[in-house]
């Protein structure tokens, strides 16, 4: 945990800037793997890691707007609990660390809920994605599981984007301790990219470099020779020769902030000349939006921007034509780069994304579009000093995705098809990284993951 004095104060603009009533703010439980005591690893809730700390099952938060004080709920552990799990901090120490004014049994939050709905008082909450989350609300609040969703208090969670958004150097610095165990997850995925071997065998090792820092993944391992599907959790595949693997991964910090980085490497160790062609298209991309971030710019238009690259390095390749604003301005070239840029990113991978995306991304100036391809877009606003975010463009060539636009003879005045059709077996490329905005402009965060073409054959000799 951080000092008590940062969670004070977290709450302390809470109190400042929320008109009235109480802010509650659930952890969450233990979820059950297949029985009630075989249970996933535990995940705190991002919301109460940031305004609390503990992280422990079975706490609630609760922010007194109008009083000016906070309250941490917890049982300790009983005797049973200490025999199975050992000994653990009591509440009392819990909430001194998270500098709470009061601690109180669990027990006593639903009478207090009870007594401020009565009163007319409003209770504000987050959006829940937990089942467990919703039930516990709906019994605290007598409101219809149906409900919850929408009574989630958007003044709330306006507030907690606003908050969280801009993260503090000990958020940074934690931000790059996860960067740089995804530095060895990276290494070794290419290292180990060898003909013969199997995927699962490099995923199961780099998750494993991460839980040896006793930190777990901040999101299933995606890593697949078959990289035009963008989100590949399937393992199963021998890496042959002649075939690109994508490893996108990162790792948490021990207080759960996220890295998320993605590297495309040739198996065996060597591209080939078309592979480089196109590899470099994407690093170009990726490095001109680097310089592209700065306060003030809008996401949107940095990621139009890489756009325009991509396009117009296909164009030089014969893959596209025509006039490449116009190409982009379009739409055409989302058949090869069908996602956003990027995302925030800080105690979730995607940052936030539980309390809505376009709450996180856009805002009243830059809303989301409909195009395809740039409606998949997480961030668009503009850019503020101590934003973290991912850059992430990529190629694909994605087979479905190709017999759908042509034989719909979509786009034909800038894309040639018969070109496409010789890149159908080619898969895809994505190349990622992790970005601080600062005052001047921006710094990639972490040790550096290779990235050249020289680099990564260099390393996977």
């Amino acid at each position: 945990m951080f000092e008590p004095s940062v969670y004070s104060a977290r709450r302390k603009e809470l109190i400042n800037n929320i008109s009235s009533g109480l802010v509650l703010l659930p952890g969450n439980i233990d979820s059950p793997m297949n029985c009630k005591a075989n249970t996933y690893r535990f995940r705190q809730d991002s919301s109460f890691l940031y305004f609390f700390g503990p992280d422990r099952q079975g706490l609630t938060g609760l922010v007194d707007i109008d009083e000016g004080k906070s309250i941490l709920f917890g049982d300790d552990d009983e005797l049973d609990d200490i025999i199975w799990m050992g000994t653990r901090p009591p509440i009392r120490t819990l909430g001194e660390k998270a500098g709470v004014d009061e601690t109180r049994a669990l027990t006593e939050l639903e009478e207090i809920m009870k007594q401020a709905t009565s009163r007319g008082r409003k209770i504000h909450f987050l959006p829940p994605y937990r089942t467990e989350k919703i039930l516990r609300l709906e019994g605290w609040l007598d409101i219809h599981h149906s409900k919850i969703a929408e009574n989630a208090s958007d003044e709330l969670i306006k507030e907690v984007v606003r908050q969280r958004s801009v993260k503090s150097p000990g958020e940074i610095t934690e931000i790059e301790k996860a960067v740089d165990i995804a530095y060895s997850m990276h290494t070794t995925a290419m290292k180990m990219a060898r003909p013969g071997i199997y995927e699962r065998e490099i995923a199961g090792t780099i998750e494993g470099i991460s839980l040896s820092h006793d930190n777990p993944v901040s999101f299933p391992v995606i890593l697949s020779i078959n990289g035009h599907i963008l989100h590949n959790h399937h393992h199963g595949n021998e890496l042959t020769a002649g075939k690109l693997m994508v490893t996108d991964a990162g790792s948490e910090s021990g207080m759960h902030y996220a890295s998320d980085i993605t590297r495309s490497v040739p198996v065996g160790g060597k591209f080939t000349s078309r592979q480089k062609d196109i590899y470099n298209i994407v690093l170009k991309a990726l490095q001109d939006s680097i310089t592209s971030i700065r306060p003030g710019e809008a996401y949107k238009d940095i990621h139009l921007q890489a756009a325009a690259v991509i396009a117009g390095g296909l164009k030089e390749l014969g893959i596209m034509k025509g006039d490449i604003q116009e190409a982009v301005s379009n739409g055409a070239h989302a058949l090869f780069f069908p996602h956003g840029l990027g995302h925030m990113l800080g105690l979730d991978v995607h940052d936030m994304e539980d309390l809505g995306e376009n709450y996180v991304g856009y805002d009243k100036e830059i809303i989301r579009s409909d195009q395809f391809g740039l409606a998949f877009l997480r961030l668009g606003r503009r850019l503020q000093e101590n934003f973290v975010l991912t850059v992430e463009p990529g190629i694909y060539f994605i087979p479905p995705l190709i017999d759908k636009w042509k034989s719909d003879k979509l786009f034909t005045d800038f894309i040639d098809y018969e070109k496409v059709e010789s890149y159908r077996d080619f898969g895809g490329i994505r190349i990622e990284d992790d970005v601080l905005v600062t005052a001047a402009g921006s710094r990639v965060l972490g040790t550096p993951v290779p990235q050249t073409v020289s680099e990564i054959e260099e390393i996977m000799k």
